[in-house]
């Protein structure tokens, strides 16, 4: 459930009001209309103004300012402040404040400071959100419910006597009874039987390794606390408004480690995502690319709320920098292009204290005399222009495999190497399908995966037995799979499926693995052909390992290192489809052996252009971001301009920092659609 209001692509971001005095709270509504903004969110941090002391609410401040917006045309997206508890709830109920893995309980003063299992914070929360509930249910001017802010960050999991009686119950609820627990975690190794749930601990700060299935399992429920809580929440806000949509806010798709979105998108309305650029890192709009995928697949391809990002600087990285004349255009209008239907900030007016008062807003601390500003109205404009792309899909034909509980498992401590990062191998294939213009979906592992024509598992350590053969019945009819190495390994408690590695995947891969060889930090090693006599084509990094086929063929081999002439990179032609495994990290071959699977599956891209332009195509609207110096042609377009109207039929140019968005005509649409097998 999409909010219907306001119309077209949502624009705005938070707004703090309460931070600032009355002459300019008027400003800043005029602001809002000037810019085009017609979506705030608003009261994220405000428990302590709304309920200065417990079971008094003070609504009315509130009313005076949602009242203003709706009649300036401005829809509040009204949030729930329990990411904040005030000072007088957390002196009266020390305990709700987190403890650390270490032992250590933070105090107050932060965010998310309060324990999602803690009981005195959840009751604590139904009276709020009853009474904000109650008191909103019929305001015209709120279109959406935004409960809490950024579960998960900076509080994952927390270690205090409330969790730990939770944990104790969500195994009694998972195993039933010990035995079953025991097995799960291997409690025979060092001696950890359980024969009590009230020996059951938290996997605290050890001297040494603490029982990685046990971590694991902690992991998930600690993301479920946090669920719960959030469903708290919406069922109150369901009882008393059910038709009005209820989300909260993602911490970033793609850097927010301990929320399992595949479980949270279950819960939601609607999908909302938080990014924030990583300011040092050159090729940046590559990760937000990424991150903004990964929402809308967790939407399951719906379209999806980009909740907050930055206009200018953030506050919080190493070195802050600000964004360059049209970056803030391009971030923006790419989340639109990967099927975001808002653009919304964090936030409206730039604050004057506070830990993020270095944090860039809508407007700025130069004022509206400023070139962000001026960028900030532009925007709005554009996003006008673009009202007609709402609720248009995209559409991928490649897939890679992403699953938080692998996530989870691969990243505890004691494996192969050091150099075994989740992050690391799903960042290279997917970089390599963004240079290669090629739309990339994201999809668990045990999901419908028939309507893709390359699936890739770049990192799928942890893989039940559900979830192989679920791969393996999309490439017996016809789908290509390729996976890359250290994949397969263990079960859903972090146990080594039997025998050979990769042991869930050996009959769909048509191999098996004798021996790992991670490579020394600086190490390399070569790949050759499939040939024993092949002529060394690249280099390669972090791993090798000796591969025995079993119906699989070598299509390269390792030409030096500790598995010379044994293969690197395989093809098993399994039923209609084929099955792709690579055994190392080549340092610059990754785009040339990815390409002869693309290839293979006959997955059409654009050739000819360069690996700086962004090109997405949204239902009929075709997106064409240029993040390079230089301009771009761009051959074969047929429609017409939504920022300037001209019709083109042929060759478009993109100006350089710039960015281009063509309405297709209806005949262009129907022929490539054609042409899709």
């Amino acid at each position: 459930m999409y909010p219907e209001r306001p119309a077209g692509i949502a624009f705005g971001g938070d707004y703090n009001p309460e931070q600032w005095p009355r002459e300019v709270l008027e400003e800043d509504v005029a602001l809002m209309r000037e810019a085009g903004v017609t979506l705030v969110s608003l009261g994220m941090f405000s428990w302590a103004l709304m309920e200065p002391e417990e079971g008094r609410f003070t609504f009315g401040w509130l009313d005076e300012i949602i009242d203003r917006l709706h009649a300036a045309g401005v829809a509040v997206d009204l949030a729930t402040p329990t990411a904040a508890p005030p000072a007088w709830f957390v002196a009266r109920h020390p305990d709700v404040l987190p403890v650390s893995r270490e032992g250590v309980r933070i105090g107050f003063g932060g965010r998310q400071s309060a324990c999602s299992s803690a009981p005195a914070f959840r009751a604590a929360t139904a009276r709020l959100v009853r009474a904000l509930g109650e008191h909103y249910r019929d305001h015209p001017a709120v279109v959406m419910w935004h409960v809490h802010n950024e579960y998960g960050a900076p509080l994952g999991e927390c270690y205090c006597a409330h969790s730990v009686a939770a944990w104790r119950e969500w195994l009694r609820h998972t195993y039933r009874d010990l035995a079953t627990l025991n097995d799960a975690w291997g409690t025979t190794f060092w001696g950890q039987t359980y024969t009590d749930w009230s020996q059951i601990d938290a996997p605290r700060a050890n001297h040494t390794v603490v029982n990685p299935a046990q971590r694991l399992d902690y992991a998930r429920f600690s993301d479920g606390e946090h669920r719960a809580h959030y469903a708290l929440q919406r069922d109150i806000l369901r009882e008393l408004t059910p038709h009005l949509p209820v989300t909260t806010n993602f911490a970033g798709t793609v850097n927010c480690k301990s929320t399992d979105l595949w479980q949270w998108a279950r819960e939601l309305d609607v999908v909302a995502n938080d990014h924030y650029l990583r300011a040092e890192r050159p090729d940046n709009h590559i990760d937000l690319a990424m991150s903004a995928d990964l929402a809308r697949s967790v939407a399951g391809g719906a379209p999806w709320m980009l909740m907050e990002h930055s206009a200018g600087a953030v506050n919080w990285q190493p070195r802050n920098l600000a964004k360059r004349p049209g970056e803030m255009r391009r971030n923006s209008l790419a989340h639109v292009a990967r099927g975001s239907d808002s653009v919304l900030f964090f936030q409206f007016r730039a604050s004057r204290f506070g830990a993020e008062k270095f944090h860039s807003g809508m407007v700025p601390h130069a004022g509206t005399d400023s070139e962000q500003w001026r960028e900030v109205v532009r925007l709005g404009a554009d996003l006008r222009r673009l009202a007609g792309v709402r609720g248009s899909r995209v559409r991928a034909e490649v897939a890679l495999v992403w699953d938080w509980e692998s996530y989870w498992a691969l990243e505890l401590d004691w494996r192969p190497s050091v150099d075994l990062g989740f992050r690391e191998r799903m960042d290279a294939f997917y970089e390599v399908l963004w240079r290669e213009h090629v739309t990339v979906d994201f999809v668990h592992p045990s999901a419908d995966i028939s309507g893709y024509r390359v699936v890739v598992a770049p990192s799928s350590y942890l893989l039940t037995e559900a979830s192989a053969k679920n791969l393996h019945r999309y490439v017996e009819s016809g789908g290509n799979l390729l996976v890359s190495y250290f994949s397969g390994i263990v079960d859903e408690h972090d146990t080594i499926h039997p025998g050979a590695h990769p042991g869930a995947l050996r009959e769909l891969l048509g191999l098996s693995i004798e021996e790992f060889h991670p490579l020394r930090e600086h190490e390399t090693v070569t790949l050759i052909d499939g040939l024993i006599d092949g002529r060394a084509e690249e280099d390669a990094r972090v791993w090798s390992e000796r591969v025995r086929l079993a119906g699989a063929r070598a299509v390269r081999r390792f030409g030096a290192g500790p598995d010379a002439g044994h293969p690197a990179f395989t093809r098993h032609d399994l039923g209609a489809g084929t099955a792709w495994y690579l055994a190392t990290a080549p340092v610059t071959g990754l785009p040339g052996l990815l390409g002869e699977v693309l290839d293979h599956a006959g997955v059409t891209r654009p050739r000819g252009l360069p690996d700086t332009l962004e090109l997405v195509r949204r239902g009929r609207h075709l997106f064409l971001i240029n993040h390079g110096d230089r301009p771009v042609a761009v051959e074969g377009v047929s429609g017409v301009s939504v920022f300037d109207g001209v019709r083109h039929d042929g060759p478009v140019t993109v100006a350089a920092g710039a960015v281009t968005v063509i309405e297709e005509t209806q005949e262009t649409q129907e022929t490539r659609e054609t042409l899709q097998p």
